[in-house]
């Protein structure tokens, strides 16, 4: 799954980005009438954001509440706790069974670390039709979670970068430590032996390719529009394919290093409490939140080590909050650039804004019934139209602009050609594997359940209702530009035009532009650079018009030497644009047969007026 579709994805979005330095929306510059994909992209990841940082809310709960000289979730006797919790030993039975003449009832045992997450960290009610009331201690986390990221993104991509300094490598220091800590538990490496033994009748479960495709696209992040604008703001000649497999495998790989801390621990849970390792490895946030807090109950030394663990999350939630947060904020800066063309110079306020309206949607989590909104929201935001997504983004690349000129593109960027391995993957393999997911995905779906809790009908029907706004964008932006942006006289004609890139599609800046063969755009002293110091414009002269190749006589324009197929290509440095006009040079011109005329071939060089 990796090598099939998920790191081709990878390097292709990277490549994308980098090359016209735009965010998700932008880049569709490349095929207009498929710039509805970029805008599914953020919404959906509009909509993780919303749930994403009430996770991130839920962690700076647990943090706050270890501060004490045991944590909270260790023991029984307190206020949250029922009659039915005990601290799990292995001589504890996990049933009890109460007796007597008339009839027998059998109660479950629950742990003390269970009852501390449903009973007191979420309150949680009977289900999604008993939301509840908000609970302040949520509200004041989640509060604080948007004002951390807020902070931190306040400067745009650099002050993010300067974070991610941190948060991005004291993972792997708690990750080794708590590593170190695991092995030396008793049985922690049974639960090693567990991790690594493959199961291959597992092979023919569709649930099990479906988890894994989901846990590549959540763990790389192609199709959420966070690799675009990340990739936007490098520099044009960076090399983004050294830069994709190397961070591709790392990512990966510490998925995989992740995995031994993880099991070493639950290794030890089992042998503690004598449950079998399957029954201890719980997944999601009772793994998270129940499972891995119990075993650093059971640690000498809790309070230091859930503080560590806790910490951890914290930096790792918030990566990936900066991430998909900056993608819609990107977009919306993008689109907005034409309008208000300094835009770029109130960032921050367009950033602020939109925490706001997140902290204000993400309100009903807070709650008691919120955690059900909360797996309602993970289940169906972000799964059927990932893989939609990035299976359309592969296929329009590849057939609609042409895989030939988009690798020549990257080898324009890169100075040298990208591996056939490339071109296959995005041609075929990659999206043929994202359409078998598609496919497991329908025929593994069963209701949606949540701790024995059944969502109802119109519960899941609100669910499909967010995967379809995610999808929706697509034919929805198709519509609204065959009908209202795409120039032609009848729909055939509307519709092969939207097919070709815009003119804005290609490098941002002109010497960039000039060394891809790309017409030039606006004067670079009037454009300017983004006041974040990277390849971004800050400002377009949208009514200048990229000099022609010809003039209506057939001879070519200063600049441009015909080529023997009666085509014109332009000479790399014969423009030097200064103050909106050009030093002419002596055109070089071929002896050609003929040539074609059309209604964009200009009267003269200077002339703006057509055939």
């Amino acid at each position: 799954m990796l090598f099939a579709a998920g790191l081709p994805m990878f390097v292709i979005e990277l490549g994308f980005g980098q090359f016209v330095s735009k965010g998700c929306v932008g880049v569709w510059d490349l095929a207009p009438l498929f710039k509805g994909l970029g805008w599914a992209m953020v919404i959906i990841s509009g909509m993780v954001v919303i749930y994403y940082n009430m996770i991130i809310a839920y962690i700076f709960f647990y943090f706050f509440a270890s501060f004490n000289k045991v944590v909270p979730w260790s023991t029984c006797g307190n206020e949250w706790n029922t009659e039915f919790c005990e601290v799990s030993t292995k001589s504890n039975s996990t049933l009890i069974y109460n007796t007597s003449e008339s009839n027998a009832t059998v109660t479950t045992v629950t742990r003390p670390a269970e009852e501390f997450w449903l009973n007191y960290a979420l309150g949680r009610s009977e289900g999604l039709h008993d939301m509840g009331t908000i609970r302040w201690q949520l509200l004041l986390c989640l509060l604080l979670a948007w004002i951390v990221v807020f902070l931190c993104l306040i400067k745009g991509i650099k002050s993010v970068g300067k974070v991610v300094y941190f948060t991005a490598t004291f993972p792997y220091i708690v990750l080794f430590i708590l590593l170190i800590r695991g092995l030396t538990l008793p049985g922690a490496m049974n639960g090693i032996y567990f991790y690594i033994v493959p199961r291959f009748d597992q092979l023919g479960n569709p649930t099990v390719w479906k988890d894994a495709a989901v846990q590549v696209f959540y763990s790389l992040g192609p199709a959420w529009g966070s690799l675009h604008t990340l990739a936007s703001y490098n520099k044009f000649h960076n090399n983004f394919h050294r830069d994709g497999i190397t961070v591709g495998l790392i990512n990966c790989g510490t998925s995989v290093f992740a995995g031994f801390v993880i099991f070493a621990v639950i290794g030890f849970m089992s042998h503690d409490s004598g449950m079998p390792i399957e029954d201890v490895a719980a997944g999601g946030s009772g793994l998270a939140f129940v499972a891995y807090p119990e075993a650093i109950a059971r640690m000498p030394g809790s309070v230091f080590w859930a503080l560590l663990f806790f910490f951890m999350l914290l930096t790792l939630g918030l990566d990936s909050m900066f991430c998909n947060l900056e993608t819609v904020v990107t977009a919306i800066v993008d689109e907005l650039k034409p309008v208000y063309p300094n835009i770029y110079q109130k960032k921050t306020y367009v950033t602020g804004i939109c925490c706001v309206v997140f902290f204000i949607l993400g309100l009903p989590m807070t709650t008691n019934g919120g955690f059900y909104m909360l797996t309602l929201m993970d289940e169906y935001s972000a799964g059927f139209s990932i893989i939609l997504i990035s299976m359309g983004e592969t296929l329009v690349i590849s057939y609609v602009y042409g895989i030939e000129n988009f690798m020549r593109d990257m080898m324009v960027m890169l100075k040298f050609k990208m591996n056939i391995y490339w071109k296959i993957c995005w041609m075929a393999i990659s999206p043929s594997v994202m359409f078998f997911v598609f496919i497991f995905f329908g025929v593994g779906y069963k209701g949606l359940t949540l701790d024995g809790y059944k969502y109802p009908p119109w519960a899941e029907f609100l669910g499909w209702g967010m995967t379809i706004a995610a999808a929706l964008p697509v034919p929805a932006y198709m519509i609204y530009f065959l009908n209202f942006k795409a120039y032609g006289n009848t729909w055939k004609e509307r519709f092969f035009y939207s097919l070709k890139p815009a003119d804005s599609w290609g490098p941002a800046l002109n010497k960039h532009r000039a060394e891809a063969n790309y017409p030039l755009i606006a004067d670079e002293s009037k454009a300017g650079i983004a006041s974040n110091g990277f390849n971004k414009l800050s400002s377009v002269d949208e009514q200048w018009q990229p000099p022609p190749k010809m003039m209506s006589n057939g001879t070519a324009c200063p600049g441009y030497a015909a080529l023997a197929n009666g085509d014109y290509e332009m000479r790399n440095g014969d423009y030097n644009n200064i103050n909106d006009s050009y030093h002419k040079k002596e055109p070089v011109v071929s002896e050609h047969d003929s040539v074609t005329l059309s209604r964009d071939m200009p009267l003269s060089c200077n002339s703006e007026s057509s055939i």
